[in-house]
């Protein structure tokens, strides 16, 4: 089925097949990487917030919401880069029914996992108005 859809757009030859596979298999592990450290120097960087203003702004604020809120959209960015990631992997390389299926319900899931975090974090679903 891949062979089929790559000689649709043109790609000639078995070596540059191969090639393609293999460079969108990168991409792919490239964007996961990415969402990794997305979501890790974005945790990095709400604990230092956090401690240091806790540490120099005692009483001024709400720092733990803060915090909340800074962890909260890091995971948002950081699933949506995920769900990213899948779905190059998905149509490029494991263009199958069970591929497309498992695709759907990790979006299914990561989709709740996203309007959960919406709404820990801003306190109203996604559709809902402010």
């Amino acid at each position: 089925m891949n062979l089929v859809i790559l000689n649709s757009f043109g790609t000639a030859g078995t070596g540059s097949h191969h090639r393609l596979f293999v460079l969108i298999e990168y991409a792919s592990i490239f964007i996961e990487v990415v969402a990794v450290i997305i979501i890790v120097a974005a945790i990095v960087s709400a604990l230092v917030h956090y401690f240091l203003h806790y540490a120099f702004r005692r009483g001024l604020g709400d720092h733990y919401r803060e915090f909340k809120i800074r962890i909260g959209r890091s995971l948002l960015l950081g699933l949506e880069v995920l769900v990213a990631a899948d779905i190059v992997r998905t149509v490029a390389l494991e263009f199958a029914l069970q591929s497309i299926l498992g695709l759907g319900a990790l979006v299914l899931i990561r989709t709740f996992l996203s309007w959960a975090l919406v709404l820990e974090v801003e306190g109203h679903w996604p559709w809902q108005k402010d």
